[in-house]
C-alpha cells in the first residue's frame, strides 16, 4: 500500500487528530491576542504569503471590542510585519452584499489611519487585504484566490517596471512593492483532503481539525493552545453559547431565504396565469424570482433587528436602508 493509499484509510502518521479545536475566528478574538501567540498568526500569514512574516504588534481593530452584536461581528486582525508593511486580516462569517467594495474600503482606510499629517507619500505602506469569508462570495471553483494591481500598456499590452534604484535622494519602488495585495479564501469551498500546507490550514479553518504530526507553520502553535479542553469551564461555557447562536442565526436565515423565494415564486406564477398571455408563465417566474429576493432580504432584516443586530450593519448584508429597517 503506498502514502496515499494509507493516508485515505487513515492507518498512517497523517491520521487527523480527533481533539476538539476551537474555531479561528473566536481564537482571534478572545485568545490570541497577546505577543506569546503571534506565532499562530505568523504561521498562517507564512504559509499564504509564502514567505517568512514576523509580527511585530496587533493594531486595535473596530471589530475586536466587545459590544452587543460582538456574537455575530466579523473579527479583523491588524498587524504590521518586520519590514512595516500592514496586514489586515478579515473574518467574515455572514453574508455580505456589497463585500468587495468594503474590502477596497478597509485598505484605504488602513492606509490613511497609519500615516500622520505631515508625512510624505513615501511613508505610505504596502497593505495586504486577507479576506477569510464562509459565505458563498462569487462564482468560481478555487478556495484560495489572489489579485493586485497590474499597470499594462493600452497599446504595447507590456507591463510598466519601475527598477528599485536612489535617484535623487528618492527611492523609486516597482508597482508591486506599492499596491495593495488581496487574498480570498472561501472556505465552504474547500472540500478535500489536505494536500499541502494551504490545505491543511484551509481544513482548520472549515473542519476544526488538525494533523496530530503536522509540520506547518502556526498549526502546531494552535494544537498547544486552542485545544478544547485546555479552556477553563467559564471559557466553555461562553464559546458553546457563541456556537448555539451562531448556528441558531444560520438556520433562521436559512430557513427565511427559502421561504421568501418559494412564495415569491408562487406569487409571481399565479400572476403569470392571470395575464393569459403564452409568455406569462415565464414572466411570473421572473417577477416570482424577483420578489422572492426582495422578500428574502425583508424576511432576513426582520429577524436579524430580532437578535438586536444594529440596523447599519443589517442594511450593510440586506442593501436595504437604515431608515427602513428601523421602521420595521
Amino acid at each position: 500500500m503506498n502514502k496515499k493509499e494509507m493516508n485515505k484509510n487513515g492507518n498512517n502518521e497523517m491520521e487527523k487528530n480527533d481533539t476538539h479545536y476551537i474555531r479561528f475566528d473566536w481564537a482571534a478574538k478572545h485568545i490570541l491576542r497577546d505577543k506569546a501567540d503571534f506565532s499562530v498568526f505568523e504561521g498562517f500569514l507564512t504559509v499564504l504569503l509564502k514567505e517568512r512574516v514576523k509580527i511585530v504588534e496587533l493594531l486595535e481593530s473596530e471589530s475586536n471590542q466587545q459590544n452587543e452584536d460582538d456574537k455575530f461581528n466579523r473579527v479583523d486582525i491588524k498587524a504590521k510585519n518586520s519590514n512595516g508593511e500592514i496586514i489586515l486580516v478579515e473574518i467574515q462569517q455572514s453574508e455580505e452584499y456589497y463585500y468587495l467594495q468594503r474590502m477596497v474600503y478597509g485598505v484605504a482606510k488602513t492606509i490613511t489611519e497609519h500615516i500622520t499629517k505631515g508625512k510624505q507619500y513615501s511613508d505610505v505602506k504596502k497593505v495586504y487585504s486577507v479576506n477569510i469569508v464562509y459565505f458563498d462570495l462569487g462564482e468560481g471553483s478555487d478556495y484560495l484566490y489572489h489579485g493586485q494591481n497590474r499597470l499594462i500598456g493600452m497599446n504595447t499590452g507590456d507591463e510598466l517596471q519601475i527598477t528599485e534604484e536612489d535617484r535623487n535622494g528618492i527611492r523609486i519602488l516597482s508597482p508591486k512593492h506599492v499596491f495593495p495585495e488581496y487574498y480570498i479564501l472561501r472556505v465552504k469551498a474547500f472540500n478535500k483532503e489536505p494536500e499541502n500546507a494551504m490545505d491543511e490550514w484551509m481544513d482548520y479553518l472549515k473542519n476544526e481539525r488538525i494533523r496530530q504530526d503536522t509540520t506547518v507553520p502556526g498549526l502546531q502553535e494552535a494544537q498547544r493552545r486552542l485545544d478544547y479542553l485546555k479552556m477553563t469551564v467559564a471559557e466553555q461555557k461562553i464559546y458553546d453559547n457563541y456556537l448555539y447562536n451562531k448556528f441558531y442565526r444560520e438556520d433562521v436565515l436559512n430557513t427565511s431565504r427559502t421561504k421568501g423565494v418559494v412564495e415569491g415564486f408562487h406569487e409571481g406564477k399565479a400572476e403569470g396565469r392571470a395575464e393569459g398571455r403564452a409568455e406569462g408563465l415565464l414572466e411570473g417566474l421572473e417577477k416570482g424570482i424577483e420578489k422572492g429576493r426582495a422578500k428574502e432580504r425583508i424576511v432576513i432584516a426582520a429577524k436579524m433587528k430580532q437578535l438586536g443586530i444594529p440596523a447599519e450593519q443589517i442594511s450593510q448584508s440586506t442593501g436595504i436602508p437604515v431608515e427602513e429597517i428601523k421602521g420595521m
